[in-house]
């Protein structure tokens, strides 16, 4: 199975473990990762500020750099989901179908595709899990308590799999951390507020990490935990799947 990496623009810049710990975990687990050179940003910030019309250089680029892939994955589910509804190739018009088709956020690749049963990992810490909106609600990661259907939850499987990990959810399990991408710019009170909400949930469980499977939502939420001084971390749930393998 060769399956490409795409590592989004803030892992690249500030997170940059997070796109290694996603390496290490596809090859430990069977993959034959390719990580193209020239991959730039998706267009997620331009589109969702209104400027879709000047991504289609980022589209272009993209199909350059991802045809040919049996799968493409992701740490990251709202890159995953823009690219999934958006990416457009005038010239190309196959090729952006079938990568729409074939990129991956992780968990939904290790779950859905690996069909991972078990992790040789270890991670003896307390963790909140955070559910990310553009996961949740785009790509079906887990179930959302205003539909009622069973409950489930992809980064949660996998978690349960980690040995010594003690696992919580804060109480309204499926809020918005109020980061949003360039809505924590132009309503910034009201993203801080909505930070501070998800963190006073997750310190009523006593938790040491809060975890997730997008860094521009934990990045959020780091923010506001240094800023109240905070001993509680951040990790992506790439680094912890990877933290003992």
């Amino acid at each position: 199975m060769k399956v490409a990496l795409f590592i989004p623009c803030y892992i690249d810049q500030f997170y940059p473990q997070v796109g290694i710990a996603t390496l290490q975990l596809l090859e430990k687990l069977g993959c034959e990762v390719a990580f193209p050179l020239q991959q730039t940003c998706c267009g997620q910030p331009m589109a969702n500020s209104g400027f879709a019309s000047l991504s289609k250089g980022c589209d272009i680029n993209f199909v350059e750099n991802f045809s040919g892939f049996d799968y493409i994955v992701a740490p990251s589910g709202s890159c995953v989901l823009h690219v999934k509804e958006h990416l457009k190739d005038e010239s190309h018009p196959e090729e952006a179908k079938k990568i729409r088709n074939s990129i991956y956020e992780l968990t939904e690749f290790l779950t859905d595709v690996l069909k991972v049963e078990t992790i040789n990992t270890r991670f003896p810490h307390k963790v909140g899990l955070h559910n990310s909106c553009h996961g949740q609600r785009g790509l079906a990661l887990s179930s959302m308590t205003e539909r009622m259907l069973p409950e489930f939850s992809k980064p949660e499987q996998l978690l349960s799999m980690v040995k010594g990990i003690q696992l919580s959810k804060p109480k309204r399990n499926d809020e918005c951390c109020g980061f949003g991408g360039t809505f924590c710019v132009f309503e910034e009170a009201v993203s801080v507020k909505m930070g501070k909400d998800r963190i006073k949930e997750h310190d009523a469980n006593e938790i040491e990490y809060i975890t997730g499977g997008d860094t521009s939502c934990l990045m959020h939420l780091e923010g506001i935990l240094k800023r109240q001084g905070s001993k509680v971390k951040t990790i992506h749930i790439a680094e912890i799947l990877n933290s003992s393998l």
